[in-house]
């Protein structure tokens, strides 16, 4: 994928012509505008999704309800057949509603998960702001049919499945452009807090369309789909607008992904591949600008042989650089600083940049330390998230006395606990340098609140809102530390010599697999709800207890490196005094 001048978005290229003509002394710093923007235009283009995504957990407590109490309206016929189900929308007014409602939710996340596996591979190889825009258009027009079969009068089963499929298939166009876009711009210092903050648009945009929803929820049930459907269509065509995605079509430089040793040294993930480097050696790749290097530094350095495949070259890996002997180092490291001064930077003019990023494959993807367990991990932390995201104000509804609306309102303070959650995440992360043993810690916390909420989140208004915000922080930190600053964290391998386009696939990978368990447990909820609430609360206990164990290798090795590091610190203390 080249990034020529012509990459550049008409709203750039307008906002640029007036800027000269208006302000043609600016000085400000144009990296950080675009930084700014590519945050700010991500941000809102994931709440728009989310928000397009929310209302089928809404309009399920009007699509099929309890209509004893309830008033019919004029000419509305009534008999033994249909006393109980006269305010329910057909196919939904059966015995087996319930169950129908679940398999609409899956119909909707199967397809979303099996696109999101595609949607990596693709938003690799095409220009992401035609790929988002494109994306956000077909989601909104298909969101917009869900809703026009309220005024239609559309009771058809067929109908809502597939309008459901192809909505979730378009959905999935979203995580990985934007994930790739925002790793296309920022390097690794405080990843975990611009991820964690970042990352509330998730909860931002469930809120959103619950409160639109839960609006329309009892008086018109078809705008609870049709406006969050046209502000996702307005947001692709901001998108197509305005959007850059690579810091190279503008002029600007790319971000570092990888920093210093030491700093990649500190994760877990990172640290699994440190493995074959013994205590004794430097740990540290110092590669002098000066060209002078000796053969025992060049030689102390040994490759793990899970890591070797990577770093060779192949059709659809990164190209490799050439390793020179141990007496001589390769020129684009033994650079003299004068050299360096010469040369202008890497930019759009340099066809080397270029030659060396290449899109990877699935299974050197896989081949990534941490990659499998943090996918498997996704799978049952999302199963979690999205069976209250699809299922939370149907529980409401069902365990108190809230109608549909406040039901709908109420939930959202699953998604409040969330953004807290998701920061609070990333903050621990970035503090700490183990992403794993945030997210397990957290995921043990939430084991007992769960159930707690079951019990005793029904006593009261007070104990629902307190016990829902804990689950919502506990549950998304997780979810949201592992989709958003993980995945950018290992696209963005030292394994790849540098390769941002492998970011798509390794997000599409993990989310992928996450989003196989988001449909499995809203389709599992359905079933198992009509059996007792209960029930579905014991599932989603057994998942985050799966999810733990999934962690414990990764976790393992980040304790390991956090004992090993404080023996470092330990004996060089010791050296100094």
């Amino acid at each position: 994928m080249s990034h020529s001048p012509h990459d550049v978005p008409l709203g750039i290229k307008i906002i640029r012509k007036f800027g000269s003509c208006f302000c043609p002394n600016f000085r400000g710093s144009r990296t950080f505008i675009y930084r700014t923007s590519i945050l700010v235009l991500t941000f809102f283009t994931y709440t728009a999704y989310h928000m397009s995504r929310k209302p089928i957990s809404v309009v399920k407590n009007v699509l099929s309800q309890n209509c004893t109490g309830l008033i019919p309206p004029p000419g509305t016929f009534i008999d033994e057949n249909n006393k109980d189900s006269w305010c329910d929308w057909a196919p939904f007014d059966g015995k087996n509603s319930q169950t129908l409602l679940g398999t609409l939710d899956s119909a909707f996340l199967f397809a979303y998960a099996a696109g999101m596996f595609l949607s990596g591979f693709v938003a690799e190889r095409v220009n992401l702001r035609y790929f988002l825009a494109l994306g956000m258009l077909t989601s909104g027009f298909f969101t917009y049919l869900f809703g026009v079969s309220y005024s239609q009068g559309i009771h058809s089963l067929p109908y809502f499945f597939i309008v459901q499929t192809i909505a979730g298939f378009a959905q999935s166009t979203g995580w990985p452009g934007v994930v790739t876009a925002v790793g296309n711009w920022f390097g690794k210092g405080k990843r975990g807090l611009i991820f964690g903050i970042w990352n509330s648009h998730t909860s931002v945009g469930n809120i959103l369309g619950s409160l639109i929803a839960g609006h329309f929820v009892e008086s018109n049930w078809g705008m609870s789909f049709i406006i969050p459907g046209a502000i996702i269509g307005f947001m692709g065509f901001i998108i197509f607008l305005f959007l850059v995605t690579d810091p190279r079509s503008v002029g600007c430089n790319p971000p570092d992904h990888h920093g210093s040793r030491d700093e990649t040294i500190r994760a877990g993930y990172s640290s699994i591949e440190d493995d074959s480097i013994s205590p004794g050696r430097n740990r540290n790749m110092r590669l002098y600008a000066n060209g002078s290097t000796s053969s025992s530094a060049s030689s102390s350095i040994t490759i793990d042989p899970e890591r070797e495949s990577l770093l060779t070259p192949t059709d659809n890996s990164v190209d490799s650089m050439e390793v020179g002997t141990p007496d001589k180092v390769p020129s684009e490291i033994t650079i003299s600083s004068t050299d360096i001064l010469a040369k202008p930077p890497v930019s759009l003019n340099n066809p080397d940049f270029h030659r060396r990023e290449k899109a990877i494959g699935f299974i050197q993807a896989l081949r990534i330390p941490g990659v499998i367990e943090f996918s498997l991990c996704l799978f049952f932390a999302k199963l979690i998230n999205y069976t209250f995201l699809f299922w939370l104000p149907r529980y409401i509804n069902a365990s108190t006395s809230f109608d549909a609306s406040e039901s709908a309102d109420l939930s959202t303070l699953f998604d409040v606990g969330g953004i807290v959650g998701g920061i609070i995440a990333g903050v621990l992360s970035d503090v700490t340098g183990m992403s794993a043993v945030t997210c397990a810690v957290m995921l043990v916390v939430a084991i007992p609140m769960l159930f707690v909420y079951q019990t005793f989140g029904t006593i009261s208004l007070a104990s629902n809102i307190l016990l829902l915000m804990s689950v919502g922080l506990l549950v998304n930190g997780p979810y949201a530390l592992i989709t958003t600053a993980v995945s950018t964290e290992l696209g963005t391998h030292q394994s790849l010599r540098g390769s941002a386009r492998a970011l798509a696939t390794v997000t599409a990978i993990i989310d992928g697999t996450g989003s196989i368990g988001a449909a499995v447990g809203p389709l599992i909820a359905g079933t198992v709800s009509d059996y007792g609430w209960d029930n579905v609360f014991y599932m989603l206990m057994v998942a985050d207890v799966i999810a733990l164990v999934l962690l414990s290798r990764l976790v393992k090795h980040e304790i390991e490196r956090f004992r090993e590091r404080r023996r470092e610190m330990r004996f060089k203390r010791e050296r100094m005094a």
